[in-house]
């Protein structure tokens, strides 16, 4: 697969192809690029309703030149380390926050958590993510109230009486229950339609469907999650072999 940006040719067929309703895979396909190379360029030039292959070369066009003119990283900002590339961490990130904002995140939200979730210690105060995403304590502030209120984050005092974020090991656990709640919700609302339509008519006969189906998967996610959920508590550990096998670092 190529490597590198895309070309302005190249943006003009994924207008096109969003034009035509392919889905990302099939844009992708046709220009040999990866699918996640397609979702996150039209995720962050508009959306699929809105990209606009001129506008989306000039943006890009514009963050190149700003990173070329970005001052050395100030003393709090998130630094790299173990050899990593700075550039690839940032492509990840960016694709990683594509992926929550096509999971309904807004964006700022979404590039918070991404943040937290890349960060080795878990971790962030909020000067700390200013630094990092360049944006104002604001919309920092908005973001993390949304985030602590989803259960996804919580926030703890350091010794310096800073406020930190954290990210735990149980967010995707609390994260699939919450989902499982809302599952349990729609399937009661579903069933109060039942008897208020009328129990022969189709559209009950519909809702009652939906609750059937709604309460299956609710229940199966919780089994799941309840069965799984040591395995966000596993790390690796080197055996004999040099391979690594899974242990629990939960007490």
């Amino acid at each position: 697969m190529p490597g590198g940006r895309l070309t302005q040719q190249e943006r003009q067929q994924i207008a096109l192809g969003l034009a035509d309703s392919l889905a990302y895979a099939e844009i992708a396909r046709c220009l040999d690029r990866p699918t996640s190379t397609i979702t996150r360029e039209v995720m962050r030039n508009g959306g699929p309703t809105a990209y606009r292959a001129d506008l989306a070369h000039r943006a890009t066009e514009r963050r190149a030149h700003r990173r070329k003119h970005t001052p050395p990283r100030e003393q709090g900002a998130p630094a790299q380390g173990h050899g990593r590339d700075d550039e690839a961490v940032r492509e990840y990130e960016e694709a990683f926050t594509t992926l929550l904002m096509q999971q309904g995140l807004p964006k700022m939200t979404a590039r918070v958590l991404t943040c937290l979730f890349i960060t080795d210690a878990g971790s962030l105060t909020a000067s700390e993510l200013v630094q990092h995403l360049q944006v104002s304590p604001a919309s920092i502030s908005k973001a993390i109230t949304f985030l602590e209120d989803q259960g996804l984050i919580r926030r703890e005092r350091d010794e310096g009486r800073r406020e930190r974020y954290i990210v735990d090991n149980d967010v995707w656990y609390q994260s699939m229950i919450a989902s499982a709640r809302s599952n349990a919700q729609l399937a009661e609302t579903a069933r109060q339609g039942v008897s208020i339509l009328g129990p022969d008519t189709p559209a009950a006969a519909r809702l009652e469907n939906i609750a059937r189906f709604v309460d299956f998967v609710g229940e199966s996610i919780t089994r799941a999650a309840e069965q799984a959920r040591e395995i966000l508590y596993t790390k690796a550990e080197a055996t004999s072999g040099g391979t690594a096998t899974p242990s629990s670092d939960r007490g």
